[in-house]
């Protein structure tokens, strides 16, 4: 290799690149993305742009009003006490805070998570606890673990796009099954849990796009039939706590501790069933905390992956998040954010009820973010976006859910983010590009 000498500011010395061969016969001024483009791996051909990050971009613009990101609202962010608790950090545990940790994370954080998950009714101990930066690495590093390259994932359908991104990656394939207002269809489950998927992935409460809750008999039904098969369950919960209606029923995990009687003890944790969760819709999601419930085996070989990854999960916001959410400050939070986020989802339901034309559907969530509209057949929620757009208001189509193709005439809409009267004008809008398209 040729050494290449820099002046003492940094800047390259030597003259133009030359376009002679080099060793391997490529010529060195070849077009970046062509060279580069022949030496990625076989998997880059299933990753794409996350949709959502991409229409971020595009709603930058202040007078935009966006309803497609999952974004908690900045005004429920604790920055006070985050403040605090990062002068308490600092003072008296800087020098440990600043430093590298251990992979599974910190010890009390890990121990806030085990009387957490101990409320839902899991006995775990902090062997069974891996936090993670943030779901969607807990996501990648559940594919690294179990996705083969050709194996296919059991999925709700629409589903999660960060789950399809992350799992993408490691080639799956996918076997959906369709949702209604109670959750997966049991007898298209049944079905696909006979082809043998590697693993079901699951949001059971207040799903990520549609809103729907999967009801508690079908809870114990996907625990009892995906054990009857031996497919494990991913479940993925990070809306659990943002209820609004209803009463709270019980994660999967749990049943499955019942239904196996491996609910902790002497015997520790086992199961079927893998649980993750986040502190980014109850805390702040630019600390970047999330935790992985498994068995100890299950942990230890994650904890291994993440290694590869990142080492560990950034040791200061640990503490800080800690900090925040220990004494009992979280669940005041929890409440004053339930507030927030139940007035925004009936004003996104009454502005609907209002101003969407005949023949529109939606969902109802009982919480979470987000609900789903369904238009009538013949729609393209793609190509109604770029009219949304000039409408300055934004939603993600449907189809980036749908990970075997569909999903065209639906949207996702969030709740959370914009005021009562900004998500009033913004639903005008919309029904305005909905009603032109309707009538053409």
């Amino acid at each position: 290799m040729p050494v290449v000498e820099t002046t003492a500011e940094g800047e390259l010395l030597g003259g133009p690149i030359s376009n002679e061969p080099g060793p391997a016969g490529a010529p060195v001024s070849s077009a970046p993305e062509t060279l580069w483009g022949s030496r990625f791996a076989q998997r880059m051909q299933r990753i794409r742009a996350s949709m959502i990050r991409e229409l971020l971009k595009l709603t930058e613009n202040p007078e935009v009003i966006s309803f497609a990101g999952g974004l908690p609202a900045p005004e429920v962010f604790p920055v006070e006490e985050v403040r605090a608790a990062t002068n308490r950090v600092l003072t008296e545990h800087g020098t440990t805070a600043l430093q590298y940790t251990t992979t599974e994370g910190y010890r009390p954080l890990r121990d806030l998570f085990v009387r957490h998950m101990a409320r839902y009714g899991v006995t775990v101990g902090p062997e069974n606890v891996l936090v993670t930066s943030g779901s969607q690495q807990a996501l990648d590093l559940v594919g690294k673990l179990l996705i083969n390259p050709g194996d296919r994932v059991l999925t709700e359908e629409p589903t999660y796009l960060g789950a399809l991104q992350a799992f993408n990656a490691y080639q799956a394939e996918y076997l959906p099954v369709p949702i209604d207002d109670e959750g997966l269809d049991l007898d298209a489950l049944e079905k696909q849990l006979r082809a043998g998927p590697k693993f079901l992935y699951v949001l059971p409460n207040f799903q990520n796009p549609g809103g729907v809750t999967l009801s508690l008999a079908r809870r114990r039904r996907v625990v009892e039939r995906a054990a009857h098969y031996g497919i494990p369950i991913v479940e993925d919960d990070p809306y659990g706590q943002l209820r609004y209606e209803g009463e709270h029923l019980p994660p999967l995990v749990k049943i499955d501790a019942e239904l196996h009687g491996c609910g902790g003890g002497e015997r520790g944790f086992t199961g079927n069933v893998l649980y993750m969760s986040t502190l980014s819709k109850t805390l702040a999601p630019g600390l970047r905390i999330a935790w992985v419930v498994a068995p100890e085996a299950v942990v230890s070989k994650l904890v291994q992956i993440k290694q590869g990854a990142d080492l560990h999960s950034s040791t200061f916001c640990q503490y800080v998040a800690y900090e925040v959410a220990r004494g009992g400050f979280l669940d005041q939070h929890v409440r004053r954010i339930r507030a927030v986020y139940g007035e925004r989802r009936e004003a996104m339901l009454s502005a609907l009820a209002r101003h969407f034309p005949h023949g529109v559907r939606w969902t109802r969530p009982q919480g979470g973010l987000f609900l789903w509209v369904t238009l009538p057949k013949g729609f393209d929620t793609m190509a109604l976006l770029d009219e949304a757009i000039r409408e300055k208001v934004a939603f993600v189509p449907g189809a980036a859910f749908y990970p075997c193709g569909g999903g065209e005439e639906s949207m996702r809409l969030n709740f959370s983010y914009a005021a009562p009267d900004v998500i009033e004008e913004g639903i005008k809008r919309l029904a305005r590009v909905v009603q032109r398209k309707k009538e053409i």
